[in-house]
């Protein structure tokens, strides 16, 4: 299913709020992965309406919709395999072993792309309230020559 994909939305920590600049930010995604802190249901609804939507529970999704989701999801985009959790400190596998080129997370609201052992570790930061000064940013893939490349973008509050 997602091995041919160009480009992907990824937010997280939306903790019930979707901004409109998000909303705008995400157009054009043909997948879009939540990476966990949803905060209420309707926001992966209002995803929906953009694209298909891959979500992850994050430690405030409690109840019968949070419920549903994952603790973590598994993906092949182009030629590579990433893992999507919330938490990063709960990741259970030696990525490098495991052959996972990209680990998607959120939790800390600190947006960050960093390389270690050949595995890119992608944080998009927080796209919900603005938690200490950090800024409010989502993230993108975008797959060029089969391999996921991914990139923050800041969006004004």
């Amino acid at each position: 299913m997602t091995e041919n994909l160009t480009n992907i939305g990824v937010i997280s920590d939306t903790h019930g709020l979707l901004r409109p600049q998000a909303v705008e930010a995400l157009r054009g995604s043909e997948l879009i992965l939540h990476a966990g802190d949803v905060g209420e249901p309707e926001i992966l609804d209002s995803l929906r309406d953009i694209a298909p939507v891959m979500a992850v529970r994050g430690n405030v999704d409690y109840g019968g919709w949070a419920d549903k989701l994952p603790m973590t999801e598994d993906l092949t985009v182009g030629t590579s395999h990433l893992h999507m959790l919330h938490i990063l400190a709960q990741l259970s596998v030696d990525p490098a072993a495991a052959g996972i080129g990209m680990v998607i997370y959120g939790h800390s609201h600190k947006p960050e792309i960093v390389v270690r052992d050949g595995v890119t570790y992608f944080n998009p930061g927080s796209a919900g309230p603005r938690r200490f000064k950090l800024p409010i940013t989502l993230g993108r893939i975008r797959v060029v020559q089969g391999r996921p490349e991914p990139e923050l973008i800041e969006l004004e509050p």
